[in-house]
């Protein structure tokens, strides 16, 4: 009896702690990293001391959510190095990382802007840099990408494809790409005719609207 009695409340718990972390991620990707435990509670429909219960403190809500991120780049990593064209694997790459991180603000402070001595950095320097590394190295020995290019070239491109993102989400959100395939025929090896871009220019009317808006 006891134990029947309890499941509901697992049950229950598990639930609020879904709500919670659904909530953390649209507010922290909207907002970034000022995002308060209130905030959280607001949208998520949950008394404050919910909350509390499920993380203790603001910064233990952002690395649950980072690790999860974390996990997520991690895993798309891998699929990227078992592709059958290094190639193809090294654009996903890119483009999922870009996609991903252009969307979602806090990670990407975090990512870009945080302090290395975060708890997650171990794993990054430890698992995804080296991903990193074999996904350029790969591509290259295969002769698709230029010879220069570095892994850690990889974090100032997405950088710069997710600062795109970020200023222009409101505007056009998918104009990002365009400027990855201009980025990614300048990586090739031996460049041939230029890559139809997938998306059109920003009128200037909408790049004034994106560099200045509030």
């Amino acid at each position: 009896m006891t134990f029947t009695a309890s499941r509901p409340l697992r049950r229950d718990a598990e639930r609020n702690r879904q709500r919670v972390l659904a909530a953390a991620r649209e507010l922290f990707a909207e907002r970034g990293l000022e995002v308060t435990l209130d905030d959280v509670a607001r949208r998520a429909g949950l008394g404050v001391g919910t909350v509390y219960r499920r993380y203790a403190s603001r910064e233990a809500l952002i690395e649950a959510l980072f690790s999860e991120q974390l996990d997520a780049l991690l895993t798309l990593a891998g699929e990227c190095l078992r592709a059958e064209n290094s190639w193809d694997g090294l654009v996903r790459f890119l483009e999922d990382f870009a996609c991903r991180h252009g969307r979602d603000r806090a990670m990407r402070e975090l990512l870009f802007t945080a302090s290395p001595q975060r708890p997650d950095f171990a794993r990054i320097r430890a698992e995804l840099v080296p991903a990193a590394d074999e996904l350029v190295a790969r591509a290259q020995r295969d002769g698709h990408l230029r010879p220069d290019l570095r892994g850690t070239d990889l974090p100032q491109l997405e950088l710069m494809i997710s600062s795109v993102a970020e200023y222009t989400r409101d505007v056009d959100p998918e104009v990002w790409r365009r400027y990855l395939a201009l980025l990614l025929d300048g990586l090739r090896a031996a460049p041939g005719a230029p890559t139809p871009l997938p998306v059109p220019a920003l009128s200037h009317e909408e790049t004034e609207r994106a560099l200045h808006r509030p």
